[in-house]
């Protein structure tokens, strides 16, 4: 509660109702701080102005290198971006390094907070040998390039890319195609081990020069929680979501059991990764028609409507900056239309993984991915536009505060987006006709379902695997064993064929090749649905939230925009409540979207075996 001070006091006289020293001779007056900035304040604003001013040009010069290095894979701009990425990261290293003389100086609050977030700002930390550190930023390079370029050559057969082996595992129903598929990935992936049990020895004496216990220790920094409270945090919000889950993976495996037979898919057992109809099994979406409740009143097919409408890529595109606008924000930048990347280009091999861009960390923003005209690619539009416009917002803070409060506010509020784009929403702006009636619900609350939640253990599983990785409790001997340990525990998959060490599956994932911390997207998944329910309100919107759509409202955007405006200049639970009013993440509105589905499904799965 805040506490009253009144607004007036009574002077009693002196004398002889005088009760304490008040009465005495008069105190001298309390010093008063001396308002002028001591030197060694001065000198830690004049460092952290300086490091700013250093990092923006390397960090510009880094994005432009590794843009290219992801629009036109060669070995030379691959030399191109490790170099560019080693110099940015000798520069961080050593900026946070000389930070450290400030640890224990009392300063300002603003310079007190860049000066802990330069810190934490690395993904991987450089050793202060240049050599290593060169050597770190090359392997980092190549392992990205090894993927992006990556193709599965089957014996007599035509070379197949990521894009060709994910439309196999997103519609095949042949479960020895699917399991070729599948294995063809990896072995793309197999060859990445040596490598990258390399940049985990050097990431990690980085990040140990820098006072972290290792890479995972200084990952979790990044969300300003005490030690071992982010750990506790994923186990608390998983235990919340876990029941829905569960549910889930039951009457999933069931419907693929009808499908396959006992013999492909065991009861009681983990599923096949191969069946789920995605390359990771993280995302269910593609196995709907098998998985729709029998008898479920039709939902429109935005795949169809899309294509059925003319949209180009450019189109999906336009619409989706559409959306934002709506919400009051101004449309983007030309340059952004000039320089992004909407289509794979048909002369040279590109890294098409979806992704949102901030070249300059002012206004030359872009996205890169190799859209197609479906569904899945209209909603990756949404939730990368979501980037890109959160990049916009802050663009004018100091440098160091240009980013989300934690790395999940990113995602999050892309996914938020997603969550808008409803038959409501795809009414409005003409892709469906009709609004589905409430008996398609449990349909579209399925397939939401088999892509948000079928999502979850996996998101936690990569980086807990990878946090284990860099303790050294996961050895490099049980790389492979122990990813599969905790894809059954978490996911309940199982690989379709033996794997062994000589595998590496933790690579045929980007996120893992390319270093990008993971766990960001399980927070992400809690969010979006926090974010989603407080924004529906502010709206105004009264109905079931899994029909809410913020499209064209100014409140939702501006209490949006307040949030984003922040950056990352106050802890993450003042951007929380600045939007939620609330300060803890809640998997309660999740579960509240999911409600009827959950019911559903608990009476689908009545008499099952559930579990594995």
């Amino acid at each position: 509660m805040m506490r009253m001070v009144p607004m007036f006091a009574v002077a009693l006289p002196c004398g002889a109702l005088a009760l304490s020293s008040a009465c005495s001779d008069p105190a001298p007056p309390a010093p008063q701080p001396d308002p002028r900035p001591t030197p060694a304040v001065k000198e830690a604003a004049r460092f952290i102005e300086e490091a700013e001013a250093e990092l923006h040009q390397l960090s510009t010069q880094n994005n432009r290198a590794a843009w290219v290095a992801s629009t036109y894979i060669t070995e030379d701009t691959q030399i191109l971006a490790a170099a560019a990425s080693a110099k940015l990261l000798t520069a961080q290293a050593d900026l946070a390094k000389r930070a450290d003389r400030f640890r224990n100086i009392e300063l300002p609050q603003d310079v007190r907070r860049r000066i802990d977030l330069l810190r934490t700002s690395l993904t991987l930390y450089a050793p202060a040998d240049p050599a290593r550190t060169q050597e770190l930023a090359t392997i980092a390079s190549r392992l990205e390039a090894v993927y992006g370029a990556g193709k599965y050559c089957p014996a007599g057969g035509q070379c197949l890319d990521l894009e060709a082996l994910g439309r196999i595992m997103a519609s095949s129903r042949d479960p020895e195609e699917l399991k070729r598929a599948w294995v063809g990935w990896r072995t793309v992936s197999a060859p990445m081990r040596g490598e990258y049990t390399r940049l985990v020895e050097l990431a990690n004496e980085g990040a140990r020069e820098l006072g972290f216990k290792d890479t995972g220790d200084a990952w979790r920094a990044k969300y300003e929680l005490p030690p071992g409270v982010l750990p506790r945090e994923v186990d608390r919000l998983w235990a919340q979501a876990k029941p829905l889950y569960d549910a889930l993976h039951c009457y999933v495996r069931g419907r693929l059991a009808a499908r396959y037979g006992a013999e492909v898919v065991p009861d009681a057992r983990p599923i096949r990764a191969d069946l789920l109809g995605d390359m990771w099994a993280q995302d269910w979406t593609n196995i709907h028609e098998l998985a729709e409740p029998e008898g479920a009143a039709p939902i429109y097919d935005l795949d169809a409507a899309l294509r059925e409408k003319g949209f180009t890529p450019i189109e999906m595109v336009k619409t989706g900056e559409r959306f934002f606008v709506s919400l009051g924000f101004d449309p983007l930048p030309a340059t952004f239309w000039q320089r992004s990347l909407f289509v794979k280009p048909a002369d040279r091999d590109v890294v098409c993984h979806a992704s949102a861009w901030n070249i300059d960390d002012e206004e030359d923003v872009r996205i890169k991915m190799c859209i197609d005209i479906t569904a899945d690619d209209f909603h990756t539009i949404h939730h990368e536009l979501g980037h890109t416009f959160y990049q916009l917002a802050y663009n004018r803070l100091p440098l160091l505060y240009r980013d989300s409060p934690n790395p999940a506010f990113h995602e999050a509020l892309g996914d938020t987006i997603g969550l808008s784009v409803t038959s409501d929403y795809l009414q409005q702006i003409g892709l469906v006709s009709e609004v589905p009636p409430a008996s398609s619900d449990l349909s579209l609350l399925l397939r939401h379902a088999l892509g948000k939640v079928a999502f979850l253990p996996f998101a936690i599983l990569v980086d807990r695997w990878r946090w284990g990785v860099f303790s050294g409790e996961i050895r490099p001997a049980d790389y492979n064993s122990a990813w599969w340990a905790l894809r059954a525990r978490y996911q309940g998959v199982t690989p379709p064929v033996s794997r062994s060490e000589a595998d590496f599956d933790p690579g045929a994932k980007y996120h893992v090749a390319a270093s990008v911390p993971y766990i960001r997207y399980f927070f992400a998944h809690i969010l979006q649905f926090q974010f989603h329910r407080a924004l529906c309100e502010e709206a105004g919107y009264k109905g079931p939230l899994h029909r809410c759509t913020i499209h064209g409202s100014a409140e939702a955007g501006e209490r949006l925009r307040r949030m984003m405006e922040m950056g990352r200049s106050r802890p993450w639970p003042e951007a929380l409540e600045a939007v939620t009013g609330a300060r803890q993440m809640d998997a309660a509105a999740m579960l509240d979207y999911f409600a009827p589905l959950k019911e559903w499904l608990d009476q689908q799965n009545r008499g099952k075996t559930c579990g594995w």
